[in-house]
């Protein structure tokens, strides 16, 4: 850790799924999480499959409310309340502070692999080489054939889709980034590839959470391991379905 200051804090996190389509069925999926996230830092974590671990990066990114709880973020200037940030201020926040690397790639169709890579550049008003030069750097890096660069992501394999991922994820150095399972489609080289993306991240300030199923891979990021067992996912057996039906 490069940095003892906080730069994400969580607590008394609590987020429950309402089945309509089930009789009104209310699945638990967190309840009372707490933890605290450093700058320079890789906390990863930890729990069987369906325990809620990606809907706890999905409620940090936005993407799912909560129903209790504080989500804070922390800097040089103040701190940021996120369980109360209106919904128009969050694409700023996504663009700026918080990157995310999901497991899947969404993308819109027919848009060349480098432009997806550079595209949150540009969103910040980057100029259009440096960030051109930029991806494709990340790219090479990544091993992603070079003739591949031109052509639309959604034909690609799930490990070269991954890796246009991982380069558009990593490219805008955020001071927040969540990590959904980013080496699971990829081969030995490309893990390392990744591993060392996660280090000269940390070493620059980055905070980072992440889920990694790989033990190899989770051994040597982690800085620490943030366990979730039962009593943070009540009924977690029908957390994917959830997931699933809501994505």
């Amino acid at each position: 850790m490069t940095n003892a200051r906080p730069r994400l804090t969580v607590s008394g996190l609590h987020k429950q799924f309402l089945l309509h389509g089930q009789g009104g069925l209310e699945i638990d999926v967190m309840r009372d999480l707490s933890l605290t996230l450093h700058a320079g830092e890789c906390l990863v974590l930890a729990g069987r499959s369906g325990i809620g671990k990606s809907t706890l990066l999905k409620m940090l990114h936005g993407d799912y409310c909560i129903d209790q709880g504080r989500i804070r973020l922390h800097f040089d200037d103040g701190t940021l309340d996120l369980e109360t940030l209106p919904a128009y201020a969050w694409h700023g926040l996504r663009r700026d502070v918080i990157g995310y690397v999901s497991q899947f790639l969404r993308v819109v169709p027919r848009v060349a692999a480098v432009d997806v890579v550079m595209e949150p550049l540009l969103a910040r008003g980057a100029d259009e080489q440096d960030a051109r030069q930029r991806a494709e750097t990340l790219l090479a890096r990544l091993n992603l054939p070079e003739r591949l660069w031109q052509l639309p992501p959604g034909t690609f394999s799930g490990g070269e889709q991954q890796r246009v991922n991982i380069a558009r994820g990593f490219i805008g150095e955020h001071p927040l980034l969540l990590l959904d399972e980013p080496t699971a489609s990829l081969d030995a080289t490309n893990r390392d590839v990744v591993i060392a993306l996660i280090g000269e991240a940390k070493a620059r300030g980055a905070a980072m959470l992440g889920i990694f199923h790989d033990e190899d891979v989770r051994d040597r990021v982690a800085d620490r391991l943030l366990p979730l067992d039962d009593s943070l996912g009540a009924r977690a057996s029908f957390t994917r379905d959830v997931q699933e039906t809501l994505s």
